[in-house]
């Protein structure tokens, strides 16, 4: 198993990526950029369930897992996409990439595009994570069981941290065992250098690149109540309607 294997079996879920996206635009979407694709596995999720589906990123070698169904580009998110207006219905930027766009300016720019792409009544979905541990420095492990007697264990680590320029430096590790034996370890699979956007500041540019609404998603089953808490430990979705 490679790390793009172990990435998709013990990090993403992609149907359940694609139930948030399908409740998240609310109708019938059929149109799917998956911006920071990586693996497209969230493309190629898609275009099983019959939909068409674009994969975007800088990644060649990622891009290779995708089926001959995605049509994939290799290209960077803030190059002007070669795409006419309204030719989504949904953009999808997930694995907290907006991260990577670290000024503000930036990811105004970004926003603005993505909104050009969209149809009327599309999304744009984008993720983050915050609370109580987002700038404590630490490593969590979490187990996965697979198929052959496999255990993965993933390890994500808070490398740095800086509060005060909300920068960070997360790394992904794997170790995996079959029956009990070590047969491979991914120490350093994935290293992560991003600015964690806070939801209110992510809301405001969103409201400022010219989409109309925001809704927050703890999860596939809806939009955040207004008033209502979030774990002290959250990881969420920030749906923008163009």
């Amino acid at each position: 198993m490679d790390r793009w294997t172990l990435y998709e079996h013990c990090v993403q879920s992609p149907r359940d990526a694609c139930d948030l996206l399908l409740r998240a635009h609310g109708g019938a979407p059929r149109r799917l950029l998956e911006d920071f694709a990586g693996s497209a596995a969230i493309a190629r999720e898609w275009t099983r369930r019959g939909g068409a589906a674009v994969a975007l990123d800088l990644d060649g070698e990622a891009l290779g897992r995708a089926s001959d169904e995605v049509s994939a580009v290799r290209a960077d998110v803030m190059e002007r996409a070669p795409f006419a207006e309204g030719s989504f219905d949904v953009v999808h930027a997930g694995n907290f990439s907006l991260g990577y766009l670290r000024e503000r300016a930036t990811l105004l720019a970004y926003l603005r595009e993505r909104r050009r792409l969209l149809a009327g009544g599309g999304v744009l979905v984008g993720d983050t994570y915050g609370g109580r541990n987002a700038f404590e420095l630490g490593a969590w492990d979490r187990e996965r069981f697979l198929e052959g007697g496999v255990r993965v264990v993933s390890t994500w680590e808070h490398r740095r941290a800086d509060p005060v320029t909300a920068l960070v430096e997360n790394v992904l590790h794997f170790r995996v065992e079959r029956d009990g034996e070590l047969v491979a370890r991914h120490p350093d699979a994935f290293t992560y250098r991003w600015r964690l956007w806070s939801l209110p500041e992510l809301r405001d540019l969103a409201l400022e690149a010219g989409f109309r609404a925001c809704d927050v998603f703890p999860d596939a089953s809806g939009p955040l109540a207004p008033g209502a808490a979030l774990d002290p430990d959250f990881s969420v979705a920030l749906v923008a309607r163009a």
